[in-house]
């Protein structure tokens, strides 16, 4: 066949297809970051940030498909049918771990906790990460929250301490004492009892001495074991005088590895990179940690980091969810113009641009109040609130926003080429993990009724900014008055915890200093209630807000 004839065949040329983002800055493209980090007292970290953002951008997405591509493998036993329970991961998996290591997802708080807006920086370095891979973000978040658990016990503090604030990634399966670094995962879940932590039930028995640093054997099972590689776990079982916290470590005392025997691997809707499992403890030797009998109170100090972490993981998928979409609409045409030129599609894009800008705002104004509690009662209080209005609303929020971002790209953004499909499920894991959305609700009424000052803190919040918006103060005025009507609080408290989340992201935007923003955002969530569809209001100055979100 002559070249001639072959030509004969050729269908068509491949134009208008947009290139893949796959090198980019994610934290010098991203103005609203940059200046929210400077904004709460962490410019002092934006050489760290501007690197990490490079890795984010760049190596780190080819590492967040190859990681989730091919998911952890249990063994259970070697061939020899000796027991391993051991997780097996793709070198993708070890490098992303590695990399956040070293930048400091894990750590960079708390070895620069004596610069303040060190828990702001960590946070961001905490949202660049989670863009490219979502997974990894479960051992780091976990191995970062357990600081305060591990300070409360002096020589186990000594013991574990160096090694998780270390910058080295240490994937072998070893004693803790032979590692360079390790990282902690966490255990509450039952069977029986899900949320309902009360009704655990694993037994932890007292080998000798009874009371905090003591060791005991632990017999029960725990339906959600997150991160099983990790080297120790911080997990709930009932003792002589209640339910406590212990420290589990993965290899006993004497190097043995320890008696935690793996049921299986979840098989989850998303969250691919990461494992997940069920286990059984068949006299697992573990340390008490904390006060006998107030095992939720301990483990709390660990959560209450974890639920902030929920709320950067969800705002960094609606992060890479809405650069996909504007990269996308600036180079794809239909109907003889650019999407970015078609003023339906604009509108849409600018409306998720104000949602993941607000959605970023507040969660770093929570990590400033956490980097303040220590000194500040009031921040303290604060961050107790805002922690679970936040983590609720936030939450819920991304599952539509990947959604509408994925509907921006047509029917590219539901193959499994690009990163939507992976962002999709994704999206609903935050608002499960860590307490879902009516353990969040009943927080936040919670904290009203038995702690004035976190009542007290969000309402500040909101004077603080009064008269800067008619909008924001009728809100403000309408939310107040329904906190006050404590008949059926708890069945009206979704409607409830979501006013104060958007009149929080309200007030952090007009905070900021960008009149654009804050006035768009208070037109479209604080009106007279249409338009709930991302899209269906009118965004005043929609071409200048999506050209400022994304600085390709």
């Amino acid at each position: 066949m002559t070249a001639d004839r072959r030509d004969a065949f050729i269908t068509h040329e491949v134009l208008n297809q947009p290139e893949a983002l796959e090198q980019y800055n994610a934290f010098t493209t991203d103005p609203a970051l940059r200046a929210s980090v400077k904004l709460h007292g962490a410019g002092w970290a934006d050489a760290e940030l501007t690197g990490y953002g490079a890795l984010a951008g760049g190596e780190m997405i080819g590492l967040g498909f190859a990681a989730n591509e091919n998911k952890p493998r249990f063994r259970p036993v070697d061939r020899f049918g000796h027991r391993l329970d051991q997780v097996e991961f793709h070198p993708a998996y070890h490098r992303l771990m590695e990399l956040g290591v070293a930048h400091g997802v894990s750590n960079f708080a708390w070895r620069q906790a004596d610069r303040p807006g060190a828990q702001v920086a960590r946070a961001a370095m905490m949202y660049l990460h989670t863009q490219p891979d979502q997974g990894t973000c479960c051992p780091l978040t976990m191995t970062y929250a357990s600081v305060p658990v591990l300070r409360q016990h002096d020589a186990i503090a000594r013991q574990y301490l160096p090694l998780v604030l270390s910058q080295q990634y240490d994937a072998r399966f070893l004693p803790a004492a032979s590692k360079t670094g390790v990282t902690i995962g966490m255990g509450m879940t039952e069977k029986q009892g899900g949320s309902d932590v009360r009704a655990n039930t694993t037994r932890a028995t007292a080998i000798a001495a009874e009371g905090p640093g003591e060791w005991y054997q632990l017999v029960g099972h725990k339906w959600f074991l997150s991160a099983p590689m990790c080297d120790a776990f911080l997990v709930l079982a009932q003792s002589a005088r209640g339910l406590s916290c212990f420290l589990l470590p993965r290899f006993a005392p004497d190097s043995r590895v320890n008696a935690i025997r793996i049921q299986r691997l979840k098989d989850k809707l998303g969250d691919w990179s990461n494992a997940s499992s069920e286990v059984e403890f068949q006299g697992a030797l573990a340390q008490m940690i904390g006060e006998e009998g107030r095992g939720v109170a301990t483990i709390l100090e660990m959560v209450a980091l974890t639920r902030q972490d929920c709320m950067i993981g969800s705002s960094g998928v609606m992060r890479q969810a809405l650069v996909q979409a504007i990269h996308h609409a600036r180079r794809r045409k239909a109907f003889g113009k650019l999407l970015i030129d078609q003023p339906l599609m604009r509108n849409v894009l600018a409306d998720l641009a104000l949602e993941s800008e607000a959605s970023m705002a507040l969660t770093l104004r929570v990590a400033r109040a956490v980097d303040r509690s220590p000194h500040d009662p009031a921040e303290a209080a604060f961050a107790r609130i805002a922690t679970a209005i936040g983590k609720y609303w936030i939450c819920k929020r991304c599952p539509p926003f990947v959604n509408e971002a994925q509907e921006c790209l047509g029917g590219a953004g539901y193959v499994e080429e690009s990163i939507l499909p992976r962002l999709y499920r994704q999206a609903p894991l935050n608002a499960i993990w860590e307490g879902s959305g009516n353990i969040q609700c009943l927080d936040v009424l919670r904290a009203l009724a038995k702690e004035p000052a976190t009542r007290d803190t969000l309402l500040a919040e909101y004077a603080s900014v009064k008269g800067v918006s008619a909008l924001l103060d009728q809100a403000v005025a309408a939310l107040t008055k329904s906190i006050g009507e404590v008949e059926q609080l708890e069945v009206r408290s979704r409607g409830i915890v979501e006013q104060m989340a958007v009149c929080l992201q309200a007030s952090v935007l007009i905070k900021a200093g960008n009149g654009v923003v804050a006035d768009a955002f208070c037109q479209g969530r604080l009106g007279d209630g249409t338009g709930r569809m991302f899209g269906a209001r009118v965004v005043e100055h929609a071409t200048a807000l999506v050209a400022a979100t994304f600085l390709e």
